[in-house]
């Protein structure tokens, strides 16, 4: 073995190991992400001192798992996109188009680096314009590393899908505030914004996984905020809501046609 990787696996699993019991998830999830090139990046992280210790998951999908990394006292959220398992279809769909990248190349792991990122790039730019999303700390490769959403003993916020808000209604009012924020300030469009998407952080809405986000004047902007709005509200209704999907749009201060 490259003795560059053997460094980079013998320091991940020291991180890994500090959790002794893992459970038959916490080795599955470990098994799929942890190829070569995922350990020498979170080598090369942990020597620059973005992670100390790797403590089992968040959250797992079909592209990417989210890991809880400490780093002295504090907790932050480690995102790892799987190369093996990712949709690079629909990464070259949401890319293309997008001015502020420019893709020629159909090499995965390429791709894969460009779409961490732009989620890097999103979160920056939605946190500028004030939108209550995870501060990016840093992207390398495959990696990202975000600020950890939670208490301050380690458990993570759940989605709104796990932990249904007191009051919908007030949650919801909450959510369209960072909404429009997100729309007419950063100027972004989620286009995959639901309950999976938005977390419950003390009964305040957190969004997250912006990756496949894109900019206001992206080919595809108006089909995927169409689609966006109609989940909210569909979504929301069925949790309770009274809102009808105009006063959603009128909240939203956007003029579309939802036709």
């Amino acid at each position: 073995m490259n003795p560059k990787i053997a460094k980079a696996d013998e320091e991940v699993q020291k991180l890994i190991s500090k959790k002794r019991n893992k459970s038959v998830e916490d080795r599955r999830v470990g098994s799929e992400i942890f190829d070569k090139q995922t350990l020498e990046t979170l080598y090369k992280l942990a020597n620059q001192g973005y992670i100390n210790i790797l403590n089992g998951a968040i959250s797992t999908g079909k592209e990417a798992n989210v890991l809880k990394g400490v780093i002295d006292d504090s907790y932050v959220a480690v995102k790892i996109y799987r190369i093996a398992t990712s949709d690079f279809k629909k990464m070259q769909y949401y890319i293309q188009g997008d001015p502020r990248f420019h893709i020629r190349s159909n090499n995965k792991r390429k791709l894969i680096t460009s779409w961490v990122n732009k989620e890097f790039r999103n979160l920056k730019r939605a946190l500028e314009a004030g939108v209550n999303v995870p501060k990016p700390i840093v992207a390398l490769n495959n990696v990202l590393i975000l600020e950890f959403i939670g208490s301050s003993d380690g458990n993570p916020s759940q989605t709104v899908k796990n932990q249904k808000p007191k009051d919908v209604d007030d949650f919801l009012n909450k959510l369209l505030l960072e909404m429009k924020k997100f729309i007419n300030e950063a100027n972004l469009i989620h286009g995959d914004l639901s309950t999976f998407n938005i977390l419950n952080h003390n009964e305040n809405p957190v969004i997250i996984d912006v990756s496949q986000s894109v900019v206001r004047d992206h080919p595809i902007a108006n089909e995927l905020l169409v689609r966006d709005v109609k989940n909210v509200y569909g979504e929301f209704k069925k949790l309770g809501s009274s809102y009808s999907l105009d006063e959603i749009v009128n909240k939203l201060e956007i003029d579309i046609n939802l036709d």
